[in-house]
């Protein structure tokens, strides 16, 4: 036999092999580079099948992907993505199945693939379920490098009552659209149609005439903006640019109303389907979703809504219910901005005694949440008055798996105190809740048009928006009614709201640019009057508000010290002004004087400490 010495070529290819064969003894170890933060889709060719084999390829296989770094591991779904490229080409069959990861760490990651086929082996927590096929075993590496400049991490659930950014701890405030509640009900997605037509209401009678185009907000799209099969998407995308223009983070949809309101949004191939999943709609929204991250907009996901929420299983948490939540966190779990939120009015009611119960509600909780990988916030939506709030709420309070209300709100002028309210319950718990207001009564109107002659905008901006973030409150996303134009079912035009949206900016740019909210309480007895509210540190700052203006006296008895006093518009917005008091001491009842102009409105006072 022939030598082989350090200089033959055979030597070095056989060392080449060799080195690749320690990687991975199958010899398919791939390798892959990106930033912290950004997304990752690995694609892996399987079997070749349909939407609608007769085999259930969303039922009957599984992919879950395990990456470790260290001594950490996280086990990622995956999803039969039909051809891989299904957004594009409206492709219902092909052998590719997908998994989408976004690490949190710099560092070497590796990954093992694991696919296994069985009997309804998807919703199978059995890691050993099932027979190994196709690439079961696949292995690779990613590294990830250092983010890009200023990125702030997803969000995540703090340690108090607020949402706060991964990397930076910056707290998150959310403004944003709730209507309309069916913004997925897009013309130029997939398989998507009016399943039955909605229910016909006083005023809303067009929500049979068609789907949403968005076509005043084609304009707002920009060049280098996604779009699908050539020019799909554009009145989309227009307007989420337009809300992010406008200074807002959030918006609030259905990812499933069959049976319900509008009766035009699902992700499976049919209205009565329940097993099988549009793999070229999904994709299609994943475009849409992709850019919300750009544009930092938080994805609002209401699961059901309250006319269906045992539509599924009988409300249990079953098979149906399993393989549509599996579907959702293999698909949208990994974006940086997610709210799961479990359902729209939830559990029952007068006009919905067979609502999930408790107990139901606690188990689809808890399912959500242990099988996210990537832990998002997740809520649940509430009816409106107060004793269901009670009823429904109480019992979940302490639950490790909720993470806070998604509050709606029968009377306006109550949503400081219901926000406080549930704070403090919940702060007496081991799991402290996040309050956010995403319903407005009347039902009939929400927030109104700028347009309207008598719009409700002034109150809603001093008794919700301000109200609740003066009681430690996560923000609000805006619902628009049923009976004005541009309402929840049939908002084609964000502009209908242009006023609210700058009042809503104004209120974050404020709390996010002039106070540490994470350092600071409500503390209403301090600002003289029932109807003002502050939020203050004791010595060091205290934010005022005062919804119908004049004048008001801060109990400053316990302070010692000089502090400064500026006021704040909350109807334009703008830098901080000077009244008709600039400083004050501490050791008594002060007044902080009066307003710059407009005495009679309503206005902020930031109090700080020299």
């Amino acid at each position: 036999m022939k030598e082989e010495t350090l200089f033959s070529p055979s030597f070095w290819l056989l060392a080449i092999i060799t080195l690749l064969l320690s990687c991975n003894p199958n010899g398919n170890t791939e390798h892959f580079e990106l930033q912290k933060w950004d997304k990752l889709t690995l694609s892996f060719e399987g079997p070749e099948t349909s939407e609608d084999a007769a085999d259930n390829p969303f039922l009957n296989y599984r992919l879950q992907v395990t990456f470790t770094k260290d001594d950490r591991s996280i086990v990622l779904s995956g999803f039969y993505a039909a051809d891989g490229d299904a957004a594009e080409s409206s492709s219902t069959s092909g052998n590719i199945w997908q998994v989408r990861f976004r690490p949190d760490e710099e560092g070497e990651w590796r990954y093992k693939a694991s696919f296994r086929k069985g009997n309804e082996i998807a919703i199978s927590d059995d890691p050993d379920a099932g027979e190994p096929l196709a690439f079961d075993g696949a292995e690779g590496i990613v590294q990830v490098s250092s983010p890009k400049a200023g990125e702030e991490g997803r969000l995540i659930v703090g340690e108090d009552q607020y949402l706060q950014y991964h990397d930076s701890k910056r707290i998150f405030l959310k403004g944003g659209a709730g209507s309309p509640e069916n913004f997925l009900a897009f013309r130029d997605f997939d398989g998507t149609e009016r399943g039955e037509l909605p229910e016909e209401r006083d005023g809303e009678a067009t929500a049979k005439d068609g789907l949403h185009t968005y076509a005043p907000h084609v304009q707002d799209w920009k060049d280098g903006d996604p779009t699908w099969q050539a020019d799909k998407g554009k009145g989309m995308i227009g307007a989420l640019n337009y809300l992010a223009d406008k200074g807002m983070n959030a918006v609030y949809f259905l990812t499933m109303n069959i049976g319900g309101d509008g009766k035009d949004v699902w992700p499976y191939t049919g209205y009565d389907e329940r097993y099988r999943f549009d793999c070229s709609k999904l994709d299609q929204w994943e475009i849409i979703f992709d850019h919300m991250d750009q544009l930092g907009l938080m994805i609002h996901m209401v699961t059901q809504e309250t006319e269906n929420e045992k539509l599924l299983d009988d409300g249990d948490t079953k098979l149906e219910r399993k393989l549509y939540y599996r579907e959702l966190i293999a698909r949208f779990a990994h974006h940086m901005k997610v709210t799961w939120n479990l359902g729209e009015e939830n559990g029952p009611a007068p006009w919905t005694p067979n609502g999930q119960s408790n107990e139901q509600r606690k188990a689809m909780a808890k399912y959500l949440k242990t099988h996210d990988p990537y832990q998002n916030y997740l809520v649940i939506h509430t009816h409106s008055q107060q004793h269901e709030k009670d009823e429904l709420f109480d019992p979940l309070l302490g639950f490790p798996y909720l993470d806070g209300m998604s509050m709606q709100i029968a009377n306006r002028s109550t949503s400081y105190m219901d926000t406080r309210n549930w704070l403090a319950k919940s702060a007496q718990t081991e799991k402290p809740w996040i309050i956010t207001i995403d319903e407005i009564g009347h039902h009939s109107r929400g927030v109104d048009p700028d347009d309207r002659l008598d719009n409700n905008q002034d109150s809603v901006r001093a008794e919700v928006l301000w109200g609740n973030l003066m009681a430690g409150g996560g923000g609000v996303d805006w619902y628009f009614g049923w009976r004005n134009h541009n309402n929840d079912l049939q908002c084609e035009d964000w502009r209908s709201r242009d006023r609210v949206w700058d009042f809503t900016r104004h209120a974050l740019h404020f709390f996010n640019t002039h106070l540490d909210i994470g350092e600071m309480e409500p503390k209403p007895s301090l600002a003289q009057g029932d109807q003002n509210y502050c939020l203050g540190q004791d010595g060091q700052i205290y934010a005022v508000y005062l919804p119908f203006g004049g004048a008001v006296n801060l109990d400053l008895r316990e302070q010692t010290g000089t502090f400064q006093i500026d006021w704040y518009n909350p109807r334009s917005g703008g830098d901080l002004q000077k009244g008709s008091i600039q400083t004050v001491e501490g050791g008594g009842m002060v007044s902080l004087g009066l307003a710059p102009a407009s005495e009679g409105s309503d206005w902020a006072i930031l109090v700080r400490k020299e």
